[in-house]
């Protein structure tokens, strides 16, 4: 199933949200760090691209994705 562009919008912003809470949550990162970590990744630029689905992922396997991603930085 194709999501329609609001609904792509909804869930990428769903997704960001709850990847920010997540940082906040298990790595105790203040809310500008967490911000900072979600919006200045590669994973970011991915879940912005309909084709990588990563909008239709589970929060926690997105988050899984971007834990690996800032452990390499």
């Amino acid at each position: 199933m194709k999501a329609s562009e609001q609904e792509f919008k909804y869930m990428v912003e769903g997704i960001t949200s709850d990847l920010i809470q997540l940082l906040i949550d298990r790595e105790h990162h203040t809310l500008p760090h967490a911000v900072e970590g979600v919006y200045g990744s590669n994973l970011y630029a991915a879940l912005l691209r309909p084709t990588s689905g990563l909008y239709s992922q589970s929060p926690g396997y997105v988050y899984s994705l971007l834990e690996n991603e800032l452990k390499q930085r």
